[in-house]
């Protein structure tokens, strides 16, 4: 990807509070190129081999409720931009429109299929798509949703600079977010009150020791997530 010129940053964007994370970037330029390469090679290539896996998850997700077999929550990406992206549903059709954007453990939104899926985090492997086109890398900020966007701090629009990611070290250490929501009375509130700022530090920690090297061992990183290692 290529950083924007400063001058032709939303004006959201352009604050002292983002200035410093931009400069750090700019003299990045070339990791950056390096970055998009690297993200649009590997998520050929999976999307590849794994083009029969996603054809059997879309039928088992079909057999056992009836929606859509992706998800197409709309979410934003880099310098603001919107784009809605693509997981499989793990929940119930329209599940947006009976509860909130975030998911608690229990969530009664939550189908069979769905439920395995989140355990091994299958339901995100569409979002190869979003990588291959562009609108996010394997590695950034999660992509939030709107409203959420909206309760940034002038700070966290930093995160705008690059594309939102597929994980990312607050991903990592909030594996079990939805476990962290459960016994909240208001989910949003303690969302964004609570976990919000504390994975917003972790992000941002994370433009400021941008590095291929660093990217492939989160990705690494995530991997033995998953598989059950806890990280502190």
């Amino acid at each position: 990807m290529r950083l924007r010129k400063w001058e032709d940053l939303p004006a959201f964007m352009k604050c002292g509070e983002v200035k410093e994370y931009y400069e750090i970037l700019a003299k990045k330029k070339g990791t950056l190129e390096l970055k998009r390469g690297f993200d649009l090679f590997i998520a050929m290539i999976m999307l590849v081999i794994l083009a029969i896996p996603m054809l059997v998850i879309a039928v088992m997700i079909k057999m056992d409720s009836p929606g859509p077999v992706f998800y197409r929550q709309e979410r934003i990406t880099a310098y603001g931009k919107k784009f809605r992206i693509h997981k499989f549903r793990t929940m119930v059709n329209d599940a947006d429109r009976i509860g909130s954007a975030v998911t608690v453990n229990k969530d009664a939104r939550i189908t069979r299929v769905g439920s395995k899926l989140r355990n091994l985090r299958i339901d995100e492997i569409p979002q190869l798509i979003d990588v291959f086109v562009g609108n996010m890398s394997f590695v950034g900020t999660r992509p939030e949703a709107t409203k959420y966007v909206r309760r940034y701090s002038k700070e966290m629009f930093a995160t705008l600079l690059l594309p939102a990611g597929i994980t990312s070290e607050a991903s990592i250490r909030y594996k079990d977010e939805s476990a962290l929501l459960d016994a909240a009375d208001d989910v949003d509130r303690v969302y964004v009150e609570e976990i919000l700022p504390q994975k917003m530090k972790y992000n941002l920690q994370s433009i400021k020791k941008f590095g291929i090297t660093g990217e492939i061992s989160t990705i690494f990183r995530t991997v033995f997530a998953v598989l059950g290692k806890e990280y502190r």
